[in-house]
Order: C-alpha cells, then structure tokens, then sequence
C-alpha cells in the first residue's frame, strides 16, 4: 500500500540519471527547460556506480601491479610487491563516489530537481514514481526516457551465489583462485584480464568462432596472443548448458564443439550482454512503440509520441555510455526546439584489453563492402620513441582513407593509450579531414600520438620512420 500521493505538473521530465540521462538533464537546463529527473538508485547510473569508472579503476590497478612486478627488466628492484584487494577495492569505490557526488552537485549547480524513485507511465502525460510507501504523479510536457540497461542473465545459469554478473564482480572482496568467465566480449575479456593480472586462473568460454568477434583479425591477434601470455584459457565454440553449485566451488557444463565438458571455478561471470530496461516501465499506457525491448526513435530521439524522447541502451545501436551521453544531447535540444539530429558516422568503440582496442568509421573491410576504393596506412609502436622509451611497444595505428580525395574513414588502433589516441582520429574524420590534413598537423615528440601522423605519411606513400613498401 502506498501513501500521500499527489500531482505535480513539471516541464520536462527525464527518468533515469545515468550518463544519457543526466547529461541530458545539464543540456536541457542550459537550454532554459525546467527539468526534473528521476532516479531510482544512484546518480551516475551503471557507468558511474558499477560499470564503466569502477572496472577503469580495477583495469588500472591490475596494470600497475603487473608493471611493479616487471620493473627489474628496466633495472628498477622493487622487491616483494603484493596486492591488498580490500584497499584496492576502497580506492575503487572513492573514485566511483566522486564522480557521483559531483553529478549531484551539477545537478543542483542546473537547478535540475532530482527525484528519487521508480517511474511508471500512467498514460502518454503522466509518470506515477513510487518511493518505498510514497507514490506521485509527475504530469509533464515532454519526458526523455534513459533508463539503460542491466546484464543479460541466461536461463540456465540464474545469477546467484557462485553465479555472478559484472555488478558483483567488481565488488568481489577477494581475488578468486578460478574465474570461468561465459562471454568473450568486451566486459568478459576486460574483467577477465584484470582477475588474470592479478594471478587469478582465468577460463573463458565464447559462444561464437572468436573473442571480441566484431573486431579485425589483425587487430584481434595481438589480444589473444597477450591472453595466452596471462595463461588465460579461452575455449571458443562453446555453449554454457548447466550448473552445480557447493558450498567452495561452481561447475558448468557446456558444448564444445559437439562435445560435453565441465568446468570447475570459484565463480562463473556471465557477460553474454545487456538486456534495455523497457519492460516495466509501462510504455503501453504512453503508447511508445518498442521492438525487442527497444524504443523505436527518429533521429531526434523522439518516439512514436512527439513529445516523448529515449536515449541510450534503451534505443537501438550499441550500448556505449558515450553515445548516450551524445544522444542526451542531442534529444534535450530537440525537446528545446533546436534542429539538431544525431549521426553515428563517428561512434568510438574502445576494449580495455591489453593491448587496448580503438576503432572509429570504417574498417578496411567495412569500407570495400560498401564499394569504396581505399587506401591504408599502418604503423607500428615498435618504430615509436616513446612507446619504445615507456617499455609498451605492440602494436599499431591503421589509417583507412578514400583513395581520390584522402579523407579519412576509419582509424583501427591497438596498443598502448589506443583509448585516448581514437580521439583524434574521431575527430578528424568528424571534420572531414584527409590523411594530408593529418600527416602536416605537427604533432610534438616524443609521444605516442606521432604514430597517427607516421599512419597518415605510410597512406600517403611516403613513410618516414619505417621502410616503404
């Protein structure tokens, strides 16, 4: 039973606080909206509190821990270096705490209303949020739906126990002996490398012919040759079937390639995906059409009712915190009257691997599936001073170009700071730029960043620091 419900009228009303969401909130704000947002659990949504920044800061403290270790090979003795995973674990958590305590103090800087509860459309004007015993309705003109997204939890493995999703990985006290990880996917290698670092026997069970299977080969075999050297297991091929669980100990069977095997571990991380949060959101009363759990849009943002908008991992295309963060925008300026529509054209997508994966446009593949005449230019690490002088040399950047104009299409790097580096590549094929307006930006030495340029000149048929082809 619920009590003291009332209505409220507000302008524009955003349910769900994660990076599409709240920065939605900021921009419809600044826009002059009066916003109201509403949040069932912590500002900041998945990213924030147990996705994105907590696994960043874990990803981080593994790679530091294995550098410690390896600091005698550049004449540095470091003695007996050990991991405190409770302490790791607490500076994970003021990281995470940090940053959601300052979107709630940019929230309250916009004058942005902030609501706790669970939003449920009463019809396409009205959202009823219930809080504990408190229920109240919110009648407003526009609405931005960014509720995101939760793990994917398979029929027969139900999370549980032994049986864990990323949210209870990253929250591990302990690091286990055996991880069986199901899913070689972004999140399953990531985490799956970090438990690896951290001495943890790592087996990793994919369902397709590959890990990380939209990727290119070439950029994929670096990954898997470092996955071997961390003497993770990975069985491709194979398809979970069932569980077992004891008091110490979880083991799943599953189909190899026709064959039946079982696997024992302390834990089993199931990453076979993310799963929109749309089902209890009561969409049919609003009339918002879905499809598949997703929220049908236009390039505005705006559903099958004109004043109603969705955002995130509840609308198709990949669920990546920066392109809701994009499409908040993009919507809050909609709702604002603005022209604005999205283009994907420039989506990044990043693995946190080692060594780190960063695409952005076309791939070499892509682009001769869609007719293009291409040319490419790649450049290895191995032929860069500061990778080489920062001892983390593999790998390499791959510019993808239209062969008449040179503009740029795509850019595909492997290797170190390759999430940071994606970023010039984004924007030069945002600006139309070509691989001369790349190969003549001076770029300062030594840095990593030297290798997009060297990319450019080999593209252009004039490599400098390697031998031409």
């Amino acid at each position: 039973m619920v009590v003291g419900e009332f209505t409220t009228e507000v302008d524009l009303l955003i349910i769900g606080g994660g990076p599409g969401g709240y920065v939605a909130a900021i921009r419809a704000a600044q826009l002059g909206k009066k916003v109201t947002l509403v949040e069932r659990d912590k500002l900041g949504g998945v990213c924030l509190n147990v996705g994105c920044i907590p696994s960043k800061a874990l990803i981080a403290a593994a790679h530091r821990y294995e550098d410690a270790k390896k600091l005698g090979e550049i004449g540095i003795e470091a003695g007996d270096v050990r991991v405190d995973f409770a302490k790791v674990q607490t500076w994970k958590q003021g990281v995470v705490d940090k940053l959601t305590g300052g979107v709630a103090s940019l929230m309250k800087a916009n004058k942005v209303e902030v609501i706790k509860g669970e939003a449920l459309f009463a019809n396409d004007r009205e959202v009823r949020v219930i809080n504990g015993y408190e229920a109240n309705r919110y009648r407003f003109n526009q609405c931005i739906i960014a509720t995101g997204s939760r793990p994917i939890e398979l029929k027969d493995l139900p999370f549980g126990g032994r049986v864990i999703s990323s949210t209870e990985a990253l929250a591990l006290q302990e690091i286990p002996k055996r991880l069986l990880v199901i899913g070689g996917g972004y999140i399953g290698i990531e985490l799956g490398t970090v438990f690896a670092k951290f001495g943890t026997q790592v087996t990793v069970l994919e369902g397709t012919e590959s890990i990380l299977p939209t990727f290119e080969k070439e950029v994929l075999r670096l990954v898997e040759r470092r996955l071997k050297k961390l003497n993770v297991t990975v069985v491709t091929s194979a398809m979970a079937k069932g569980v077992e669980e004891t008091a110490d100990c979880v083991t799943v069977t599953a189909s190899v390639k026709g064959e039946e095997q079982r696997y024992e571990a302390d834990y089993v991380l199931v990453t076979v995906g993310r799963r929109p949060n749309t089902e209890d959101l009561g969409l049919d009363m609003a009339g918002v059409r879905t499809e598949k759990g997703l929220i049908q849009v236009d390039k505005q943002g705006r559903t099958s009712v004109g004043h109603i908008f969705a955002i995130g991992d509840v609308v198709p295309g990949p669920a990546l915190a920066h392109k809701a963060s994009y499409e908040g925008k993009v919507a809050a300026e909609a709702a604002a009257g603005e022209a604005s529509e999205v283009d994907y054209r420039v989506i990044p997508a990043v693995v946190f691997s080692d060594p780190e994966i960063a695409v952005v446009g076309l791939s070499e593949s892509e682009a001769k599936e869609k007719g293009l005449d291409v040319v490419t230019g790649r450049f290895p690490f191995a032929a860069n001073g500061r990778a080489l002088s920062l001892a983390d040399a593999e790998g390499f950047v791959k510019l993808v170009a239209d062969k008449s104009s040179g503009e740029l299409l795509g850019a595909q790097i492997v290797g170190p700071e390759a999430s940071d580096l994606i970023a010039e590549a984004a924007l030069a094929i945002e600006m139309g730029a070509t691989l001369e307006d790349v190969a003549l930006t001076i770029h300062a030495h030594p840095t990593l960043g030297e290798v997009m340029m060297e990319a450019a000149e080999v593209g252009l048929g004039r490599p400098v620091h390697i031998a031409p082809r």
